[in-house]
C-alpha cells in the first residue's frame, strides 16, 4: 500500500466540521486551540458553530479549512502509527495544510499567512467585476482558444484544471460570460460559479505581491516528504522553493488533473482526503480509477483509515 494525502480547498468548509473530532481527541482540539491563539480570535467556534455567512468571508474560510484539516491529520495521528506518505499535494489552499503536514510551515505561521491570502485576494478584485465559471465537455486545448477569443482586451483563462472534462475558468466577468456563450456554442456546459473573487488568472497578480510581501517574515523547515505544487504538478522538497511556488500559484492555474496523475504514476495506490468534505475524493476517481479515495474528514473517517493502516 502505497499512501498519499490530499487536502481540500475553499469551498469544501460547513458550520459543524471538525466538532465531533475536536471533542473525541484532545491531539485535534488543540490544533484549534492553537489555531485561536494565533489568530487573536475564537477561529474554532466559528468552525463549529457558524453561522454560516461569517464561515464562507474568504478571510476566514482560509486559516478555517487549514485548522480543521490539520486537526483531522493530529486525530488520526493520536489514533494510530501513521507512516509518513509516499507524497502530498492540496487543492489551491490545500497546499498550505500540505506544507504543514511536511512540517514545512507551522501552524501558526499557515492560519496567519492564509488569512492575509484570503484578504489579498479578495481586495486584488472588487465585487461584480470578476467571475468563474466551471466547463465541462471541452478539451484543454479547445477552452484555451475559446478565452483567446473571448478577452476582447479582457482577461478570461483558465483557472483550475479539476479533472477531464471539468475546468473552471476565471476573469473579468463579461469576458467569463462571453467565453460561456461560445463554450455552449460549441457543444459544451458551462456553469456560473458563486465566489467572491476570480481566484487563480492573472487578476490575482496584486494578491501575489501581498502574499510574497507577507511570506518574507515566514520561515520554511525542512519537508519530511515531497508536496507536489499547483503551479507545476511537480514533487517539491527544497524548502527554498516553497515561497515561490505559492506565491505563483495565486494567479496561476491550479493543475489538479496533472497533479493526481503523478500521484498515480509515482504508485499511489491508497489516496486520504484529509479534511472537510468529500470533493476531492470524486476528482481523483474521475483522474484515476485505480487510487482507491479514503475521506477522513470526521470520527468515522478517521476509525476507517486507523483500520486501513493497521491491516
Amino acid at each position: 500500500m502505497r499512501v498519499a494525502w490530499c487536502f481540500p480547498g475553499q469551498g469544501s468548509q460547513y458550520v459543524g466540521m471538525g466538532r465531533d473530532v475536536a471533542e473525541a481527541f484532545p491531539a485535534a482540539r488543540e490544533v484549534f486551540e492553537r489555531a485561536d491563539q494565533a489568530l487573536g480570535e475564537k477561529l474554532s467556534t466559528l468552525c463549529f458553530e457558524g453561522p454560516e455567512d461569517a464561515l464562507t468571508l474568504t478571510r476566514n474560510t482560509q486559516p478555517a479549512i487549514v485548522t480543521t484539516s490539520v486537526a483531522m491529520l493530529a486525530a488520526l495521528r493520536a489514533r494510530t502509527k501513521v507512516p509518513a506518505p509516499v507524497s502530498a499535494a492540496g487543492h489551491s489552499l490545500g497546499e498550505y495544510s500540505a506544507l504543514v503536514a511536511s512540517g514545512a510551515l507551522s501552524l501558526e505561521d499557515a492560519v496567519r499567512i492564509v488569512r492575509l491570502r484570503g484578504e489579498a485576494m479578495q481586495e486584488a478584485v472588487p465585487p461584480g467585476v470578476g467571475a468563474m465559471a466551471a466547463v465541462m465537455g471541452l478539451t484543454p486545448e479547445k477552452l484555451a482558444e475559446i478565452c483567446d477569443e473571448a478577452q476582447l482586451g479582457e482577461v478570461v483563462s483558465p483557472a483550475n484544471y479539476n479533472a477531464p472534462g471539468q475546468i473552471v475558468i476565471a476573469g473579468h466577468a463579461a469576458a467569463v460570460q462571453r467565453a460561456s456563450k461560445l463554450v455552449a456554442e460549441r457543444q459544451g456546459k458551462a456553469i456560473p460559479l458563486k465566489v467572491s473573487a476570480p481566484f487563480h488568472c492573472s487578476l490575482m497578480a496584486p494578491a501575489a505581491r501581498k502574499l510574497a510581501a507577507g511570506l518574507e517574515t515566514v520561515s520554511i523547515a525542512p519537508l519530511a516528504f515531497p508536496v507536489l505544487a499547483n503551479v507545476d504538478a511537480r514533487p517539491n522538497q527544497e524548502p527554498r522553493r516553497v515561497k515561490e511556488l505559492l506565491v505563483q500559484q495565486v494567479d496561476h492555474p491550479v493543475h489538479w488533473e496533472a497533479t493526481v496523475r503523478a500521484m498515480a504514476e509515482g504508485g499511489v495506490t491508497h489516496i486520504f482526503e484529509i479534511g472537510p468534505g468529500k470533493v476531492l475524493a470524486g476528482l481523483v476517481r474521475r483522474i484515476a480509477k485505480q487510487i482507491e479515495v479514503l475521506p477522513v474528514g470526521n470520527a468515522e473517517g478517521i476509525e476507517a483509515a486507523a483500520k486501513l493502516l493497521a491491516s
